[in-house]
């Protein structure tokens, strides 16, 4: 059976953990591993946040929007803003690259999501925004098999 939520959000940072548990609690139908919820949690918490800094430069006049699909042990999210978009993808997701040494960030982000996801596609376009595509099978959780 196929199942799906939206939401969408200020571009404020105090909401990148509402989004989070959000898409936590409505994966958990699916009794995923402790470590694939981590995972899971752990992607949005990094697209949220890029959209935060980088999308919208911390303006909270900002929407995030995500939606997921489940069906069957896939899991498919997607995280889009209409902020200032990416110029160059590609170098984007280099490991460590940022558009922001000043704010100290890591620049592991997308590097993140490529180790934690089955599959990501980012698209973005200079003053339209920005769409992280994101797909993951799951597991049923051992605990909850037994």
């Amino acid at each position: 059976m196929k199942n799906k939520m939206e939401l969408q959000f200020s571009a404020l940072s105090q909401n990148e953990s509402f989004a989070r548990v959000t898409v936590a609690a409505f994966i958990a139908q699916l009794d995923p591993t402790m470590d694939e919820l981590t995972e899971v949690k752990t992607v949005v918490s990094e697209a949220v946040t890029n959209s935060i800094i980088h999308g919208y430069e911390n303006n909270p006049e900002g929407t995030v929007f995500i939606s997921v699909t489940i069906e069957d042990d896939l899991i498919e999210l997607t995280i889009r803003d209409e902020g200032i978009g990416i110029d160059d993808v590609e170098e984007a997701m280099q490991p460590l690259y940022t558009s922001k040494p000043e704010l100290e960030r890591s620049g592991m982000g997308f590097t993140i999501m490529e180790n934690f996801m089955d599959e990501i596609q980012v698209v973005s376009h200079r003053g339209e925004g920005t769409i992280v595509r994101l797909k993951k099978h799951v597991t049923k959780s051992k605990a909850l098999c037994n």
